[in-house]
């Protein structure tokens, strides 16, 4: 299709205009506009999808991002799309957070209406994407595996206790006005009063001390009392800041009396005021409660990696021979309890000078305070019988007292132990159990497997464990792909399965990028599968679109920044790490590789030779693999001298122009010459025209092959056309 240019149709009718002028008039030409000139060679360009050799390539396609809405309504665009490319990809209509809705349901409207258009026109669909953790129903997503409501009645209540005295420790302790010293005789609290005082106040003293109590709420005090003679005295209870009081009455007799009063400070005192009664009194002991909504009790695991079965260490860690602490050694397959799995292996040595000269350390990330109840168990063996001794530290090796979970004994047959308890004062603040394995004093090796630190919890609502977690989110993923490869209707060939897998960081020092995580990424924003099915996610998504998909179909795992210079393309060499890692199972198949390549060519001529020989590097890795190589988003932008990116509005010069042209013939053709033809899958590029500077993408930088809204073709056409025929693109005079 050619293109003729306003400005040229103009100057023709300039020279029709000079045509019926009189002959004697003198002959003159009118120049073309040299900016006119320069793109007239353009013309001659026929549509990009023509100088793919198709014999040398059979399986290639050539692509364009698109907007599916503006696809669908088959206007100029439609047309062109389909005339110079063989495939569409939708930018983001086939995207779950642009079909899932807040309730979980789907529409698949749009979806299907984009697949009838692209059938229509013969033209493929390449679909984006399947599972990715950006523009997803985090709403959605995180209601389904939110806390679950537990069945309870919403009017029941129960009983907190806030604080008790009993007054076993033998002697008064607390506070007491001048007039009466009360004493505890045989465990029990009594107080002497021979003769009325002026003020009831005047005989005052605190029975407890120390209670937890919020400001307004209506708490219950209750004591098991006496008198030599009936009596009725002031019970007080709040700090000297303020306080509630009330009448309380008594009898000869034992009983318990209860009195309400209202908190008016966060810690009280249980005051008695006795001036006006004359005898003895006893107090067998104070309680102070309040209602609360009815709660539920659960346990909660605190360990990762508890059957020791992943990666994760950083629960474990040991000092081996006083070396340490440092993370903890897992032994290899077999060692582990059930003889098949794995287990945290520890080696001591003979001789120790003290009994922490090796410890193994169990560190969770919650600070215990006083009062928290929790249970503790493992399996334990190991080569020579042993004894062992347990500590609690805030971390490993910072310690805090000589008791926590009792002393384990060593068997060199596997056996459970188990301790459970509660957070004591001198345990508050502690993190970390630390077992002494320098007990013995022969070397010896110890194993610890199916490690569980578990706390108390209560609640109205009680979260999922991890186990539901997963299982919820697969059946959402299910649903997911199964909705989208009915509404495609086996139309769609070819999917990025998982979008954007690799973080930029390696946090565990394998030499490979991580996964993508709340950790490393953006939890406010994306919602991240991998973080609940664990690096599992990509096989559950691979196994779903080949149970649900067309059998033909190939399945490309894409990620960003695989050409990327300043880290030596470490994230290529990530994403093929993990893709061996995923398909290591000899049952999960990733087809080929996306790369997307959204590049800037750079004036400065060291940094872009530096660009360029790092996408030669990346389409060498890449042909290692093979596996189907396919770029999939590939745009490009523009960086000046400075490192400042030019704008179109900035004005483009016709030397930038040629510069980005022959950088995507570059792009290009070595795709072409390094990629061996049974692994070209294609090349799309995602955003054929300038986008305008309200744009999302990109927006205002001159990174299509067409000026904004088709009008014109640029440079970049002829680059990226001649690129495709495999020649080498040369500047026109």
């Amino acid at each position: 299709m050619k293109l003729l240019n306003k400005y040229w149709q103009y100057t023709i009718a300039l020279l029709l205009l000079a045509s019926c002028a009189d002959n004697s008039m003198l002959e003159y030409d009118v120049a073309k506009p040299k900016s006119i000139a320069e793109k007239e060679y353009l013309k001659e360009y026929d549509v990009l999808k023509s100088y793919v050799d198709r014999n040398k390539n059979p399986d290639f396609k050539l692509g364009a991002g698109v907007s599916a809405s503006g696809y669908s309504e088959k206007g100029a665009l439609y047309s062109l799309v389909n005339s110079n490319f063989d495939e569409i990809t939708a930018g983001n209509a086939m995207k779950y957070g642009s079909v899932v809705q807040d309730d979980g349901s789907m529409d698949f409207s749009q979806v299907v209406q984009f697949v009838s258009a692209a059938k229509e026109a013969n033209t493929e669909i390449y679909g984006h994407t399947l599972v990715w953790h950006a523009q997803q129903n985090k709403k959605y997503l995180e209601s389904i595996i939110a806390d679950k409501e537990l069945d309870i009645d919403p009017d029941a209540t129960v009983e907190v206790v806030d604080g008790t005295e009993d007054y076993l420790g033998g002697a008064y302790t607390f506070w007491s006005s001048s007039y009466v010293d009360p004493v505890v005789e045989n465990e029990i609290l009594v107080v002497t009063n021979e003769e009325a005082t002026p003020n009831f106040w005047d005989v005052q003293f605190h029975i407890a001390d120390g209670i937890p109590t919020k400001v307004g709420t209506k708490y219950k005090v209750t004591l098991r009392i006496k008198g030599s003679t009936p009596g009725d005295i002031t019970l007080v209870m709040g700090d000297w800041g303020g306080q509630e009081n009330t009448t309380i009455s008594f009898t000869e007799e034992w009983q318990e009396v209860t009195a309400e009063l209202t908190g008016t400070a966060e810690s009280s005192f249980v005051m008695l005021q006795s001036g006006h009664y004359v005898g003895t009194y006893e107090i067998d002991w104070v309680e102070v409660t309040h209602e609360e909504a009815a709660a539920i009790s659960w346990w909660t695991n605190l360990v990762t990696n508890s059957d020791v079965e992943s990666d994760d260490l950083s629960c474990f860690f040991a000092t081996e021979m006083t070396d340490g602490p440092k993370t903890a050694t897992v032994g290899a397959p077999g060692t582990g309890a059930d003889g098949v799995g794995r287990a945290i292996v520890v080696q001591s040595g003979d001789n120790p000078t003290n009994p922490w000269d090796t410890q193994f350390f169990v560190r969770v990330p919650h600070v215990f305070k006083e009062g928290e109840k929790y249970r503790f168990s493992m399996k334990i063996r190991a080569e020579k019988p042993a004894p062992s001794e347990s500590q609690a530290h805030a971390e490993p090796g910072q310690y805090l007292i000589w008791y926590m979970v009792g002393s384990p004994n060593f068997t060199t047959e596997w056996q459970e132990y188990s301790y459970s308890g509660t957070i004591d004062a001198a345990q508050d603040g502690m993190s970390t159990i630390a077992f002494n394995l320098a007990v013995f004093d022969e070397a010896n090796t110890y194993y610890f497997d199916d490690i569980y630190f578990e706390i108390e919890e209560s609640g109205n609502k009680i979260p999922l464990t991890d186990e539901e977690k997963a299982d919820t989110l697969t059946y959402a993923l299910d649903k997911w792909i199964a909705g989208m490869m009915e509404a495609t209707d086996g139309y769609v060939k070819s999917w990025d399965v998982v979008n954007e897998p690799i973080s930029g960081a390696d946090n565990d020092g394998d030499g490979y990028y991580d996964l993508q995580s709340a950790d490393t990424g953006d939890p406010e924003n994306n919602f991240y599968w991998q973080d609940y099915l664990g690096d599992n996610y990509v096989r559950t998504a691979v196994e779903l679109a080949r149970e649900y998909g067309p059998d033909d179909m190939k399945l490309f795992v894409n990620d960003y920044n695989l050409e990327s210079d300043w880290d030596d393309n470490q994230k290529l060499k990530s994403l093929i790490h993990w893709i061996e890692q995923w398909e290591s199972d000899g049952e999960t198949v990733i087809d080929g590789i996306g790369t997307q390549m959204h590049v800037s060519y750079h004036m400065n001529p060291e940094t872009q030779a530096s660009k360029e020989e790092h996408i030669v590097q990346m389409y060498e890795l890449l042909a290692e693999t093979g596996k189907l190589v396919k770029i999939t988003e590939l745009d490009m932008g523009l960086v000046d001298e400075n490192g400042d990116a030019v704008m179109i509005d900035d004005g483009v010069t016709q030397e930038q122009h040629m510069a980005m042209a022959e950088f995507y013939n570059f792009i290009i053709r070595k795709y072409f010459e390094i990629i061996p033809a049974n692994q070209r899958y294609g090349i799309a590029h995602w955003s054929p025209a300038d986008p305008p500077s309200s744009s999302s993408w990109r927006g205002g930088e001159p990174i299509g092959l067409w000026t904004e809204d088709f009008d014109y073709r640029k440079h970049t056409y002829a680059g990226f056309a001649e690129g495709l025929a495999g020649e080498e693109f040369v500047e026109t005079e």
